[in-house]
């Protein structure tokens, strides 16, 4: 198997934003998950909405589709893209909140990095808000799961549902 060269950098290695002029607009999809390990304390603290700085999963939520919106300001050679739909889901697991987020657009290029972003800065909220009942958190397993459209087709990472 063959080497296969980043699209972010020209061909001295310099990075370089990729011209998508010449790619039609396509329907694309993209899933990301990330976790926030908590101690079972303070999840239980968040299941019963008792957290002083307000309802987590909910602010979680908000803030998720907030940097989605803003994801071509954050990383520096991605596209401004119209996002179609940003759905994020934040909710109790077994040892801390699950983050799902899901990003649309019809664009020429993919809506990955808005669906990592929405669920990065998701599970960053969530520590902002539970930081006073747990310092120890953790966010782990930030994660692209699925992506759909596009000229390399779909995505899903094994052992994902």
């Amino acid at each position: 198997m063959g080497m296969t060269r980043l699209t972010h950098a020209d061909r001295r290695g310099r990075a370089r934003m990729v011209d998508v002029s010449a790619k039609p607009a396509t329907a694309r999809e993209a899933v990301a998950r990330a976790v926030v390990r908590m101690r079972p304390q303070t999840l239980a603290l968040v299941r019963a909405n008792r957290i002083a700085k307000g309802n987590v999963l909910e602010v979680a939520q908000l803030a998720g589709v907030m940097a989605a919106k803003r994801t071509a300001e954050l990383i520096p050679l991605c596209h401004p893209i119209p996002l179609t739909d940003i759905q994020v889901r934040a909710a109790p697991a077994a040892r801390g909140v699950a983050i799902e987020a899901r990003a649309r657009t019809v664009a020429p290029t993919g809506v990955e990095m808005e669906a990592l972003v929405a669920a990065a800065v998701a599970a960053l909220a969530v520590y902002d808000m539970c930081k006073a009942a747990d310092r120890g958190m953790t966010i782990d397993r930030v994660r692209l799961v699925a992506k759909r459209g596009g000229r390399s087709g779909t995505y899903r990472r094994p052992g994902e549902r």
